[in-house]
């Protein structure tokens, strides 16, 4: 098992063939090393020396005697795959009998295994003999449907060998043979394909008899048991291995069978009824068989033409007893010996489709058992049931029609000339909506609702959010009107509706069938649309007036094409580009919304709270206030209006936008102009110290009393080096001297001081590195004019300065490296102390020595 070398097989030996018969001798060698295709070399030897025979790879390797035969080809090398051949003999003789070697070229790295291998072939007379029956008149068999047959065939051998063998009956229909029932050379029955059934119930037989006799016994003969039948034998012997071999097969033509066709199922094609009527339909079955028999019909129905038996549904059917299955609506009448009748009674549509009838012939048993032996099943019949439509018109009308958007729109569809219907006859309506397009294109119809046999709503997809909010109300007013309303007409609304009146019959089965569609005229919903229009006019009622009087304006508004408007208005303030509170430039100010509900809208202020005021004067008029005005509130003033129409559901629709002439506001004065800066003696400072920083208030032209200006100051930190991030509020003075801190993560300390009418000085105490960055200050200036009003002037921001805060090396590490000397000496001089203790009086041991004599050393002669 450890070892791996060339291993070249053929058969165990001995090979028993069959004079003149065809021998394949395989030989395949495995585990070799080298190319994948390897070559062969056969030899023969009768007694001791070989032979060659043929080779795959040396053309001049045949000997001289078999050149004749291996250039016939009666020997030839055919080659299965890269490591395996067949020695292929035909018409083996009993002069090549004897040992065959297959020997294989070495193409190996080292020699291991064997190279060749023999096999024993012996050759024996052929003693197989096959023959029929001697009866002229079984070489050609006329039967009817339903007979039984038997054929008879002979097999003998004579061989020296002890052989097997196997016996199969054999039909052909066409150009090929197929295997009815075998006996094996191993003692067991084998039906063919197709014939398992019939084998287990006894209908296909194989029996011996004397003189080596085989008879195949067939009953209930069909057509596909026509046919040319033969008896095929092969001979075979079990090989050395134990398995079977077969050495040669004979075959002999016993006889051909013809079957006739004793009995047809027929009847009418195409068959066409009205619903509620009766469906009749005779199945004829003709057949050539006299005597007594029965017939057995059944009735089957299809919906397609195609469907086998096993698809389609049995409807009523007849044993050979004259037994009729129960059926209500169906019945069964034998009208003559070949004659039946099948009547379908008050028909609906869903009986439309395929029907056709399967009859069988029976006949009696000596034994008084009744024998099955035609069946047939007829060509399939088309019966379409024609629907009773009922007729009438459908008339559709628009009671209202919208004259403007959100109007309400209702259509009503009438069923009008009804004639001809039943009491199981309903109606149910489905609404469409087509959009018109400029010119004769239209868009294709879209569904808007639509109702079932049970009035049940199924709403599409164009409408369905409307309907379930009540926006679009489906009702039946009367058992032959239905009405469609929009509550709040739009203008995506605008187009062609139509409605489908449909007709739905009942069937047998309680269920509704849709039976007939009509569909209305065409309304067309639509109504004149104008642009809006809006026209705002603001006016300032005073034209002259000076800081701290009050500013006052309206705005007038006219619209135009739009249903019962209403007005929100918005006051809107375009500040100089120094005093610019919103990026744009324009500040929302004070809103009016249709429902007359006021808001500050960016009106920030709170000392003037109720310093602005918006009211509506008139329906289409509005007055803005702005008490106390301040030389801040400088800029363009505008009324921007939005017109709003009743909606849906109560809702109001903005319709249209409006903007206003500006009215400015603007100050004349001669004041004085502050500059603001900021200083530090140290910017750079150590951790810990602190930082003083001044914001200095410097005043040009006019000057002004202490008492006649206050300031506003707040003081800003950027905690970077370039200006790029959001500034935070460290501290804040008002001019009434209220101190407020920001809020900040740090444990040093803010104050903010004024130390002179225009100097406001910022502490910050126990610096940390958090502190660090570029520092400014924000001022605010109020300035009382000359009636006593406080007016404030534009805020003003000075030029940033940059605060550094570094570390005291020394003083960093001064009291640490002074505690950890102080704590290293204690620790040493108590380690000493410790030491000292220890080795005076708890370690102490007294050691007591023996007392040793003095002696002089002894002489070496005493040794």
């Amino acid at each position: 098992a450890l070892c791996r070398g060339r291993i070249v097989r053929v058969p165990p030996g001995p090979l028993i063939r069959v004079v003149g018969t065809e021998v394949a001798i395989p030989c395949s060698v495995s585990d070799y090393d080298g190319p994948s295709e390897q070559n062969f070399d056969w030899e023969f030897s009768r007694d001791t020396d070989f032979v060659r025979i043929v080779s795959t790879w040396d053309s001049t390797f045949t000997s001289e005697e078999y050149q004749k035969r291996v250039g016939r080809g009666d020997i030839k090398l055919r080659r299965s795959s890269n490591d395996a051949v067949e020695l292929v003999i035909r018409n083996i003789q009993p002069a090549d009998q004897g040992r065959y070697k297959c020997s294989t070229p070495s193409t190996d790295a080292t020699v291991q295994g064997n190279y060749d291998a023999e096999v024993q072939v012996k050759v024996i007379s052929d003693g197989l003999s096959v023959s029929g029956s001697k009866a002229r008149s079984s070489a050609s068999l006329r039967l009817s449907e339903g007979d039984s047959f038997k054929l008879r065939c002979s097999a003998t051998t004579a061989s020296p060998e002890h052989t097997h063998l196997h016996v199969t009956w054999q039909v052909r229909s066409g150009s090929s043979w197929r295997d009815v029932l075998s006996l094996t050379h191993e003692g067991k029955f084998q039906p063919g394909a197709g014939y398992e059934e019939r084998y287990r119930s006894g209908d296909v037989r194989l029996d011996t008899g004397a003189n080596d006799t085989y008879r195949l016994s067939v009953s209930q003969a069909s057509s596909a048991d026509g046919g040319a039948y033969r008896c095929l034998v092969s001979e075979w012997v079990r090989g050395a291995d134990g398995s079977w071999q077969k050495i040669q097969e004979k075959s002999v033509e016993i006889a051909t069978v013809s079957i006739q066709r004793t009995g047809e199922c027929s009847w009418s094609r195409n068959v066409s009824v009205t619903e509620r009527d009766s469906l009749d339909l005779t199945c004829n079955i003709t057949t050539d068989r006299s005597g007594i028999f029965q017939a057995e019909v059944m009735w089957y129905f299809s919906a397609s033409p195609d469907d086998t038996l096993s698809d389609a549904q049995l409807l009523l059917s007849m044993d050979h007893d004259s037994v009729v299955s129960d059926s209500t609506l169906i019945s069964l009448s034998h009208v003559d010996r070949n004659s039946y009748r099948l009547l379908v009674r008050d028909v609906d549509v869903e009986d439309s489709g395929y029907y056709f009838c399967e009859a069988a012939i029976w006949v009696p048993l000596h034994n008084g058992s009744w024998h099955k032996v035609v069946e047939r099943t007829s060509a399939p019949v088309s019966v379409v049931v024609t629907a009773l439509e009922p007729d009438y018109d459908v008339f559709l009308n628009a009671s209202k029609t919208p004259k403007f958007s959100d109007d309400p729109t209702e259509l009503n569809c009438r069923i009008t000339n009804v004639q001809d219907t039943e009491a199981n006859i309903r109606f149910s309506v489905s609404w469409y909506y087509r959009q018109r397009l400029p010119g004769d294109d239209a868009e294709p119809e879209e569904l808007l609702a639509s109702m079932d046999a049970d009035w049940a709503l199924l709403p599409g997809d164009r409408a369905r959010e409307r309907i379930q909010n009540g926006e679009i109300i489906l009702s039946k007013k009367s058992a032959d009107t239905f009405s469609l309303r929009i509550q709040w007409t739009s203008e995506s609304d605008r187009g062609d509706y139509f409605c489908v009146i449909s007709a739905w019959s009942r069937h047998r089965n309680n269920s509704w069938v849709r039976s007939k569609d009509v569909a209305s005229a065409s309304v067309n919903i639509f109504w004149a649309t104008q642009d809006y229009t809006l026209t705002v006019e603001a006016v300032k009622l005073k034209p002259f007036f000076v800081a701290g009087h009050t500013f006052e304006m309206t705005c007038k508004v006219s619209s135009k094409n739009i249903k019962t408007p209403r007005y929100s208005v918005l006051i809107t303030a375009e500040k100089p580009l120094a005093d610019q509170s919103s990026p744009n430039g324009t500040t929302r100010i004070i809103s009016l919304s249709q429902d007359s509900v006021v808001r500050l809208e960016d009106w920030t202020d709170q000392t003037r709270v109720d310093g602005v005021v918006l009211e509506k004067v008139q329906e289409n008029e509005f007055r803005y206030r702005m008490y106390q005005t301040q030389i801040s509130d400088a800029g363009l003033y505008r009324c921007v209006v939005t017109a709003w129409s009743p909606g849906g559901g109560g809702m109001w629709r903005e319709a249209v936008n409006g903007l206003s002439n500006p009215i400015q506001i603007d100050f004349q004065t001669s004041g004085p102009v502050f500059n603001v800066s900021v200083h530090s003696d140290s910017p750079t400072i150590y951790q810990g110290e602190v930082a003083d920083l001044l914001c200095i208030v410097t005043m040009e032209g006019m000057p002004l009393e202490p008492d006649d200006m206050s300031f506003d100051v707040s003081w800003f930190a950027v905690r970077s080096f370039a200006l790029d991030r959001e500034p935070i509020l460290l501290a804040s003075l008002d001019r009434r001297g209220i101190v407020s801190q920001g809020r900040r993560n740090g444990s040093s300390e803010l104050s903010l001081e004024r130390i002179s009418p225009l100097e406001f000085r910022l502490r910050v105490h126990g610096c940390e590195d958090q502190d660090f960055g570029n520092h400014y200050c924000l001022v605010t200036p109020w300035v009382r004019s000359a009636t006593g009003v406080w007016q404030r002037e534009p805020d003003i921001r000075a030029k940033p300065i940059f605060l550094s805060v570094k570390m005291d090396v020394l003083n960093a590490f001064k009291y640490p490296l002074l505690i950890g000397i102080g704590l290293a000496t204690a620790i040493g001089l108590l380690s000493c102390l410790i030491g000292y203790c220890s080795s005076r009086w708890c370690c102490k041991k007294e050691v007591q020595e023996t007392r040793r004599e003095r002696r002089r050393l002894m002489s070496m002669e005493m040794d």
